[in-house]
């Protein structure tokens, strides 16, 4: 598969300070997909056709630093938010159904904590809830041992070159080592991930949200980032249960505590880039809790 096959829209919004890329695809209610990291909008070349054919208007940016959106700062939670809020706007959105991942996750989460008269539905994807991964981040051996690498990101320099290494196969190689099944890895397809990250500036852009937020946690301490208020809107979490780097007993359990309804689905014998890895099991999970009354 490659970008042309999907027959969507390139489109950009000047918005909250920065020219941000997304792209669309079908009519009916929205669907605003956030990806993760090292990614852009074609983490979701499995979800957008079939979202649009169940009924959908799915739009997929290229977040903040990312692809051919803008690479300029600040990389903080709340303006990441406001990116998310400022593209509704742009759509002429008041509310819409937010699906994401991994990092997308993050943000989707403050995002519904915060601003949760701007989301109808939530789903994320193999991604905590920041309140329960700081208490894991600060308090569980295992998960710290499986978050090395955002320590790595601190350095200068040096996760820029990994990741842009061999003209971005860095990126790619990332996206390759955490799946258990690599059917849809195939370096054709993920070629538009190392094109990514090989864009000026892309690469510090992208290791920028880590160094953001961890150090937004480090002055934070044990006592976390503030975790926004209670979600009250129909939430879905999908979890791969082979992600090596957050470990689903450390990460997920007490969830409950900010999303009281929440409803958990478990993948089994996929990893981290679960959209990617079992597209089949994902779209019919997803499109049966969007499409419930």
């Amino acid at each position: 598969m490659t970008p042309d096959d999907l027959s969507v829209t390139h489109a950009y919004a000047d918005i909250n300070g920065l020219r941000m890329h997304y792209v669309e695809k079908g009519s009916g209610p929205l669907v605003v997909l956030l990806h993760g990291f090292p990614e852009m909008w074609w983490s979701w070349r499995y979800q957008i056709p079939a979202l649009a054919d169940a009924g959908f208007r799915v739009v997929a940016p290229d977040l903040r630093g990312y692809a051919d959106t803008e690479a300029k700062g600040p990389y903080d939670i709340d303006t990441l938010r406001d990116d998310v809020v400022a593209l509704l706007d742009h759509l002429k959105a008041e509310r819409a159904i937010v699906v994401a991942h991994d990092w997308g996750g993050a943000l989707a989460w403050h995002l519904a904590g915060t601003r949760q008269e701007r989301v109808s539905r939530l789903v994320v994807m193999n991604c905590p809830h920041p309140a329960v991964f700081m208490k894991a981040l600060f308090g569980k051996w295992s998960q710290i041992k499986r978050s090395w690498y955002m320590f790595f990101f601190q350095l200068p320099i040096l996760p820029e070159r990994m990741l842009t290494a061999n003209g971005g196969q860095g990126a790619v190689r990332a996206l390759r080592a955490m799946a258990v099944d690599r059917a849809h890895f195939g370096r054709e397809e993920l070629e538009p991930f190392a094109a990514a990250v090989r864009k000026p500036g892309r690469a510090t852009a992208m290791i920028n949200w880590y160094r953001s937020a961890v150090r937004a946690g480090l002055r934070a301490g044990r006592k976390g980032l503030p975790p926004g208020g209670t979600i009250t809107v129909p939430t879905l979490l999908i979890w791969a249960m082979q992600d090596t780097a957050l470990g689903y007993d450390d990460v997920v359990p007490g969830v409950e505590r900010y999303v009281p309804g929440i409803e958990i689905q478990k993948i089994e014998g996929c990893g981290h880039f679960v959209q990617q890895e079992q597209p089949e099991q994902v779209n019919a999970r997803l499109i049966e809790f969007l499409k419930r009354r």
